[in-house]
């Protein structure tokens, strides 16, 4: 079986992300030099003066800080969709580069994702959904042997792999962009997928800069539904579960 799990690891973000927005946005305010602006900012507490920086809008210094993440065990599906936050930096495992035969999988088959909407018609339908992923596994390595096996011919029997199949990749956003990513992905309306996703990355965040973050998720928790009358109709309890009065 090739059913593959979600997996999200911070690997690395700007040290002490809270002070370095601090130190750049009192740049705007204040006459003091680089280095007076950096002592100061080093010995005293900038929660207060973040969450000033928050309440007021004022997001641009949050660019000078990024994060970057390693996730495993998504969808190519997903892929097509995270792709299109272009603020961001992307290392993707490439099919063209790395094979999915059979042989090259520890348990026969390609690793891939299973709806939880599948799951939950039980396992019947759980069966069909293996078979038909086991039939894709035979056309792929039928292609592969068509074309002469080895890399080269990676790059067209891939074709016939779909949606369902897993993806590596690494990401890189800074904390503005963060921000706008989970007002759209935290949202009840997105996709299942990259929702789970958005809410894993939001909580290794929050860890590491939890000012800049305290609000951060679904754009209803910080004003009107922005869905309008596509709205999930669920606002007060989805505030609720970010501790959002």
């Amino acid at each position: 079986m090739g059913q593959t799990t979600l997996k999200v690891r911070l690997l690395e973000h700007t040290p002490e992300p809270e002070k370095l927005v601090a130190t750049a946005a009192r740049l705007c305010y204040s006459p003091a030099n680089i280095d007076q602006l950096a002592e100061s900012v080093a010995v005293s507490d900038q929660q207060g003066f973040i969450k000033k920086l928050m309440d007021m809008g004022h997001h641009t210094p949050l660019e000078h800080i990024s994060f970057t993440f390693g996730i495993e065990g998504v969808s190519r599906s997903l892929l097509a969709q995270i792709t299109r936050h272009r603020i961001a930096s992307f290392s993707v495992q490439s099919q063209r580069y790395v094979g999915e035969t059979r042989q090259q999988n520890n348990q026969g088959i390609f690793d891939y994702v299973i709806p939880p909407a599948i799951v939950d018609l039980g396992p019947a339908a759980v069966a069909e959904y293996e078979r038909q992923m086991a039939q894709m596994q035979e056309w792929y390595d039928g292609w592969v042997e068509k074309l002469g096996g080895g890399r080269g011919s990676y790059e067209d029997a891939r074709f016939v792999l779909p949606n369902a199949a897993e993806t590596k990749l690494v990401v890189t956003m800074n904390a503005r962009e963060l921000r706008h990513f989970f007002s759209l992905r935290c949202c009840q309306r997105a996709q299942w997928e990259i929702r789970r996703l958005a809410e894993e990355m939001l909580s290794l965040v929050k860890q590491v800069a939890p000012v800049i973050f305290a609000d951060a998720g679904p754009g209803c928790l910080v004003g009107p539904c922005p869905e309008g009358k596509l709205s999930c109709g669920q606002m007060v309890t989805v505030r609720k579960r970010y501790g959002v009065n």
